[in-house]
């Protein structure tokens, strides 16, 4: 396989799954982003190839015609035509049959490109959809809770001037798009992120991925959501879970605590006898449902804070307590 070896790219080995390809991918396009890295021309570049690499290999289809032909595989189709057109007319002129094999790759590719197949092909080419793109976006917690947004750079293929997306001049492969028809372009973009996106969430951002040729419709933008973790909260669906620290004396005869949320704090009251690790729920307090307005709940629990650097009388108190109740 002659050409960009996309494995290599992404550091994935060929028979990698596609969970495979996707972490790397994350990993690379978050090290070499343009927001991530300005001005540098090199990372841009390596991020251009990336996505190039990433937009074949996350594709079953794409990615199985690029096993086969390489850096050729977008005109796997036209291979496999003239294949049978040339098999077909072995039979027409000796009976004997042809057999068709991928070391005549060259002469076919040769024949896709001369007089009117490669008007056929460039017919075929002037409408084209636009790719859709995955881009990693991180959020913090607080950022999921109310919802935010992004200035993002996005690299996305449009459909190359010097051919107009045929991919040909003259019948010859064009060098700017180097026969694809198309070529990257990086555009800033500012997208929403709304309340309520978890790990993994995908929010789609219609017709801001590639942008389409000859009337077809442009692609779609897809921002792949990874949440940082909190300091104090820990997420579980859409509920929210914190520990906050109650004094002994109210845990023992009852009181009002302070609990933080995402929102600010809130009274909550504690029963007398309250025991250490007990978890109270604080309905509507969690994470906002993704898409509703009902948001999920919050789990306080009660971690007592025991008394140090005790006073005589304190201790004197404690001792009459342990009088009391010798247990």
């Amino acid at each position: 396989m002659a050409g960009k070896d996309y494995y290599q790219t992404l550091g994935v080995k060929r028979d990698a799954t596609e969970k495979d390809i996707k972490q790397a991918y994350r990993k690379l396009a978050r090290k070499h982003h343009p927001d991530v890295n300005p001005g540098d021309k090199s990372a841009e570049a390596k991020f251009k190839e990336i996505n190039e690499a990433f937009e074949v290999l996350s594709d079953k289809e794409k990615r199985k015609k690029y096993d086969r032909f390489g850096d050729q595989w977008q005109y796997a189709d036209q291979f496999a035509q003239a294949g049978s057109r040339t098999t077909s007319e072995g039979f027409q002129q000796g009976g004997a049959g042809f057999h068709f094999e991928e070391a005549d790759l060259g002469s076919i590719f040769n024949e896709l490109f001369r007089g009117n197949r490669s008007q056929t092909y460039r017919r075929q080419a002037r409408s084209r959809p636009g790719q859709d793109i995955d881009h990693p976006v991180e959020v913090t917690l607080e950022e999921a809770f109310h919802g935010s947004t992004r200035i993002l750079g996005i690299e996305a293929n449009e459909p190359c001037s010097g051919c107009q997306g045929s991919g040909l001049i003259q019948g010859v492969p064009c060098s700017a798009c180097r026969g694809s028809g198309v070529v990257p372009r990086l555009k800033r973009l500012e997208v929403k992120i709304p309340p309520g996106v978890r790990d993994g969430s995908r929010v789609r951002v219609t017709g801001k991925g590639g942008q389409g040729y000859g009337g077809a419709a442009n692609g779609d933008l897809y921002l792949v959501i990874s949440v940082k973790p909190h300091s104090q909260f820990q997420r579980s669906g859409d509920n929210l879970h914190v520990e906050v620290g109650v004094p002994l004396t109210v845990v023992v005869l009852g009181g009002e605590i302070q609990v933080p949320t995402l929102k600010g704090k809130l009274a909550l009251k504690i029963p007398p006898e309250t025991q250490n690790g007990s978890t109270f729920r604080l309905s509507g307090q969690g994470m906002p449902h993704l898409g509703r307005l009902s948001h999920g709940d919050l789990m306080a629990k009660v971690n007592v804070i025991l008394p140090t650097k005790l006073s005589n009388r304190e201790k004197e108190l404690f001792n009459q307590l342990r009088e009391i109740r010798p247990d």
